[in-house]
């Protein structure tokens, strides 16, 4: 099947890029089934969620592996075989920062959904898709799935596995049409399904 967009560009994400990332993720993921009511108040939901997806992708890019298009339009974050998705220090202060930003009732939600996934990530190296979004604003264009393809593109160079978790079904096709397989569904505690997907090496 050939795509009706011409291939997305993409570069590595950089530091000066973070501002346009979190930007990019809050906008992606407010009504994602899973992360969207993870903070109840639609009102205040932007500016809590963003300190969340700041922290994750201020720590990813330590890595080369975080791809965005040329205004951050869409961010596809990778860890690679090895990484971690926090440094140990965020990790430990990570509790503290959710109930700054959203309360206690909301943060404890929250880590227990990580500790879920975390329990279900597979035990061999492999790359890690953390976050996948585009931008309200860019959506319909094939962005998102046009920089997994670049990203899978660089993961298939090393001959190496890839590993996701999807939060919402939506996507499903379109993860498994670039070759992942549903792997397991984890129904977290707030009663929301995440189904983890396994791409073999190439």
């Amino acid at each position: 099947m050939t795509s009706t967009h011409p291939p997305t560009p993409a570069r590595a994400a950089t530091p000066a890029d973070l501002d346009a990332m979190v930007s990019t993720l809050t906008s992606a993921f407010f009504h994602d089934p899973l992360w969207g009511p993870a903070f109840p108040d639609p009102s205040r939901r932007a500016e809590q969620a963003a300190v969340m997806w700041r922290l994750y992708a201020a720590s990813a890019l330590r890595y080369p592996w975080t791809l965005v298009t040329p205004g951050a339009e869409a961010v596809a974050v990778w860890i690679p075989p090895g990484g971690t998705e926090l440094t140990a220090r965020e990790a430990r202060d990570l509790p503290a920062l959710l109930t700054a930003a959203a309360g206690p009732e909301a943060a404890r939600a929250i880590l227990g959904i990580y500790d879920q996934l975390e329990a279900a990530h597979p035990g061999v190296p492999c790359f890690y898709l953390t976050l996948l979004g585009v931008h309200d604003d860019h959506r319909g264009q094939g962005l998102g799935m046009g920089l997994l393809a670049r990203s899978l593109a660089r993961i298939d160079a090393l001959g190496a596995p890839a590993y996701l978790e999807s939060s919402n079904p939506a996507n499903l096709a379109r993860y498994r049409g670039v070759g992942f397989v549903p792997r397991q569904d984890v129904t977290t505690a707030t009663g929301h399904t995440v189904t983890t997907m396994w791409r073999p090496a190439r």
